[in-house]
């Protein structure tokens, strides 16, 4: 049985706005990792934790404070996956 070995995974988002932003190997995917979802740089923190985190009025300096394994680059790059996911796609 060969473990399998998780998969990083680079973004580069927002390009149709005029901003080219990369955040090269800051998400990670591992099956048997917090069911599969995507974790901030291999760490058991999910891109939702932070989100939900945010969402739940906590300020980026709180949950650093919370979480200083987390930087402010962290959670830029979360609420910018989520921006990605949430950008409409068009059906021609």
């Amino acid at each position: 049985y060969q473990v399998p070995q998780p998969l990083f995974f680079n973004h580069r988002l927002w390009d149709d706005y005029g901003t080219d932003t990369d955040y090269p190997g800051i998400f990670t995917v591992e099956p048997g990792k917090r069911s599969g979802q995507p974790c901030i740089r291999g760490m058991r923190i999910t891109v939702y934790d932070a989100l939900g985190y945010l969402a739940a009025g906590m300020t980026y300096e709180e949950v650093l404070e919370d979480f200083p394994e987390l930087t402010r680059e962290d959670i830029l790059a979360c609420l910018a996956f989520a921006a990605e996911r949430e950008r409409p796609f068009h059906v021609r």
